[in-house]
């Protein structure tokens, strides 16, 4: 990870009416980093995002980008951010090239930037539709297409705002390999989605937002140890009728190969090995065990409800 922050946000806060859309958030993103920003919808996220990019003003509190100051350096904030955003916003009288050559105007950019965008389509795999008009792409190329136009100045961070969000599964792949890719090359990613797999699958510390509030910021790792619950899956041919008491309750289903119980457990290790002791003196011949933990969703759920 290189040094520096990529985005500081110190203590904001941003009202719409009585909606205390963001209360007092205050975190920071280094450079580098692959960071998720989660929360439930009204969380706070995009108009968070909207802050960063300059289309909200907050009422208080501090924003920048590269050290440029959100408010008072504006250009040279928004010129080192990239904003894909969730919705499909595209004018329909204008081809793929001709698309990213506006978006390259906006930022000052000239001719100088035409062998950038030849390799923005072709990493996007564009270039076959790179005369398409933008209305005749489908949702998945629109989404492709979002992602060069945040990328055609070049900036070191990229926010994606739910990339993946109504694309098929095999074109998400593809978003997260391209996702993976930029990261590699250097970017500073801040990644919102409500697929939490897909968050537990690329980012290093995430954010979780609710009603404006941040309620937890970890690693990844960290986050998912807080989980409260594991579930112990035991397999055994041993007949149904022939279980103690202690086991028969515990019975989840039954097939023509194997019985399987199940446990509710707590983090502790001595847990398992509580049931696991307890299986050995009841002369259970165990053919299968299996753990299953709490999930970043587990999790999810459970910062979120805490918070409410």
């Amino acid at each position: 990870m290189k040094n520096g922050l990529a985005v500081t946000i110190e203590n904001v806060h941003k009202r719409f009416g009585a909606v205390h859309a963001l209360n007092g958030i205050d975190f920071t993103i280094q450079q580098g980093e692959f960071f998720g920003l989660l929360g439930p919808n009204g969380a706070g996220k995009s108009t968070l995002i909207n802050a960063l990019a300059g289309l909200v003003v907050t009422d208080s509190g501090h924003l920048s980008v590269m050290g440029f100051d959100v408010r008072t350096q504006y250009r040279d904030a928004r010129s080192r951010l990239g904003v894909v955003p969730q919705e499909l916003v595209y004018d329909p009288f204008f081809e793929v090239r001709e698309t990213l050559r506006f978006q390259a105007g906006y930022f000052g950019l000239g001719r100088e930037v035409e062998p950038w965008i030849e390799e923005l389509l072709d990493e996007l795999d564009l270039a076959d539709k790179a005369e398409t008009n933008m209305r005749s792409l489908s949702g998945g190329m629109k989404r492709r297409v979002l992602i060069g136009q945040a990328l055609v100045h070049k900036p070191p961070v990229v926010v994606l705002d739910e990339p993946t969000a109504g694309v098929d599964v095999e074109l998400r792949r593809q978003l997260w390999s391209l996702i993976k890719r930029l990261h590699s090359d250097g970017h500073t990613i801040v990644l919102t989605t409500h697929y939490l797999e897909e968050a537990e699958e690329l980012c290093d510390r995430i954010a979780i937002l609710n009603r404006g509030e941040l309620v937890a910021l970890d690693t990844k790792e960290d986050l998912l140890a807080r989980g409260i619950s594991r579930t112990l899956h035991i397999h055994t041919r041993e007949p149904a009728r022939t279980l103690p008491p202690s086991l028969a309750d515990k019975v989840k289903c039954i097939t023509d190969d194997y019985i399987e119980l199940t446990f509710n457990l707590g983090r502790e290790e001595s847990s398992v090995m509580q049931v696991l002791d307890t299986i050995r003196d009841a002369g259970v011949n165990v053919i299968d065990i299996r753990v299953e933990e709490d999930d970043l969703e587990d999790v999810f759920v459970q910062l979120t409800r805490e918070a409410d």
